[in-house]
C-alpha cells in the first residue's frame, strides 16, 4: 500500500514508519507544524512540534531512506484544537486536547489530504491495536495505552489507519530505534499538552480569557469561603490550589465540586460528594458494529490514565448514558467516556462519547 507516515520527531512515530517500510509499503514521511512560532528547542519532555522535532523527524526519513516533508497546519490546529480548548474551559468544562487533534487534525484533515493524494492509508505511532476486523483494541503495553484518545475516530477514518506499535512495549520500540540506528532512540516522550511548552496551563489561560474574581462557595451551606481570579483555572477533583485559608470544620479537605461559568462560581466540599454513579454524553461515536438498541454490559475509561470501571451503557440517538457498577469520583464534563468490551485478545473499543454531565 502507498502510505503516509506521520513522523512528530519522536522514537514512536520513527519506528512506527519503519515498520511500515520493513512491512513493504510505499511510506512517505510528513511532519505537521502546528506552531505559527515554533520554538527552537523542546525542553526535555515539555511539549512537541519544535523546530528540534521537524529536524529529528527529517533524520529520521533519511535513516529510512524515504521521502519527507512538512506540512503547515497551524491555522487549523489553532482553530479546531487550541480555540476550542480555551472555550471548553471558558463554559466551565475540561477539555482533552489531544482527542480533539486526532479527531480534527491528524484523521480528518491530514487523513482526508493523503487520500485526495492518493494514499492509502495513514500511520502513525499510537500505542493501540487495530486488527484485521476493523476492531480498535487496547496495546499490551497497558501503561502507554492510547486507545482512549483514539476512541473518537470513526470507522472509516479507522479503515484507513495504521497503528504499528501496538503489539509492542515502549521499552521494546526504544531497543528497535537503537538497532535500527534512529537518533530518537532515548528522546524523552512528551507529557505537557504540546502548544503549553511551560507546562502553565493557568497562565495559557489566563491570557487568553483574562482574570475574573469570583466567588468559592461551599456546597452545603452557601457560605463564601474565598476568591478566585478566574474559574478556568479549576477542575472538579481539584484539592490543590484553593487557598481556602481556613479548614472545613471537621478537619478535611475540601474539593472542587463544579464550576458554573454563568455566575462565576467555584464550588466546594467534601471527597463524598464527587462520587457519581451516572455519565451521559454526546456527540456519540460507535465504532464497533451497529450501534445498540439496548443495555450493554461494559467498562468505561472516563479520563485519559484512568483505570476501566465496570458499567452499562445505553445509546438514545446521539446521546450516552452509562450507569457505573461503582461509583467513581472526579469526573468531568469536556472529557471522554469511552466504551470497551473485555476481550481475551485485548479490550475491544466499541465508542465515545463526551460527557456532559455526571451525577
Amino acid at each position: 500500500m502507498r502510505v503516509l507516515a506521520a513522523m512528530s520527531g519522536g522514537v514512536d512515530s520513527a519506528v512506527a514508519a519503519a515498520r511500515a517500510v520493513a512491512a513493504g509499503h510505499d511510506v512517505t514521511g510528513v511532519h505537521l507544524a502546528l506552531s505559527k512560532n515554533a520554538a527552537t528547542h523542546r525542553t526535555g519532555a515539555r511539549g512537541c512540534c519544535t523546530k528540534e522535532d521537524a529536524h529529528d523527524a527529517r533524520r529520521a526519513a533519511d535513516v529510512l531512506g524515504i521521502p519527507f516533508y512538512v506540512w503547515d497546519m497551524a491555522e487549523r490546529f489553532h482553530e479546531d484544537v487550541i480555540e476550542d480548548f480555551v472555550a471548553e474551559y471558558a463554559a466551565g468544562r475540561t477539555p482533552n486536547p489531544c482527542l480533539r487533534c486526532n479527531e480534527k487534525i491528524k484523521f480528518a484533515a491530514v487523513l482526508d489530504r493523503a487520500l485526495a493524494l492518493g494514499f492509502d492509508a495513514v500511520v502513525t505511532g499510537h500505542h493501540a491495536r487495530l486488527g484485521a476486523d476493523g476492531l480498535l483494541r487496547r496495546s499490551v503495553d497497558l501503561a502507554k495505552d492510547q486507545s482512549y484518545v483514539l476512541a473518537v475516530l470513526n470507522s472509516e477514518q479507522l479503515g484507513h489507519s495504521m497503528f504499528p506499535l501496538g503489539d509492542s512495549t515502549k521499552e521494546q520500540v526504544r531497543a528497535e530505534a537503537h538497532a535500527r540506528g534512529l537518533a530518537v532512540a532515548d528522546k524523552p516522550d512528551s507529557h505537557d499538552i504540546c502548544f503549553i511548552a511551560d507546562g502553565d496551563t493557568q497562565g495559557f489561560l489566563r491570557k487568553h480569557l483574562g482574570s475574573e474574581p469570583g466567588d468559592i462557595v461551599d456546597a452545603g451551606t452557601g457560605e463564601v469561603l474565598g476568591k478566585h481570579d478566574g474559574a478556568f483555572a479549576y477542575t472538579v477533583g481539584q484539592r490543590k490550589g484553593l487557598a481556602l485559608g481556613r479548614p472545613a470544620p471537621d478537619g478535611r479537605p475540601r474539593y472542587v465540586l463544579s464550576i458554573t461559568p454563568v455566575t462565576n462560581t467555584v464550588t466546594v466540599g467534601p471527597a463524598e460528594a464527587l462520587e457519581v454513579s451516572q455519565v451521559d454524553g454526546e456527540r456519540t461515536v460507535w465504532i464497533a458494529g451497529q450501534p445498540p438498541t439496548g443495555p450493554v454490559e461494559c467498562e468505561v475509561q472516563l479520563r485519559a490514565h484512568g483505570r476501566p470501571a465496570p458499567a452499562v451503557a445505553e445509546l438514545d440517538g446521539s446521546v450516552l448514558s452509562v450507569r457505573l457498577r461503582r461509583p467513581e469520583r472526579g469526573i468531568a464534563a469536556g472529557q471522554a467516556v469511552v466504551v470497551y468490551r473485555p476481550d481475551p485478545a485485548g479490550d475491544i473499543v466499541l465508542g465515545s462519547a463526551t460527557i456532559t454531565t455526571a451525577s
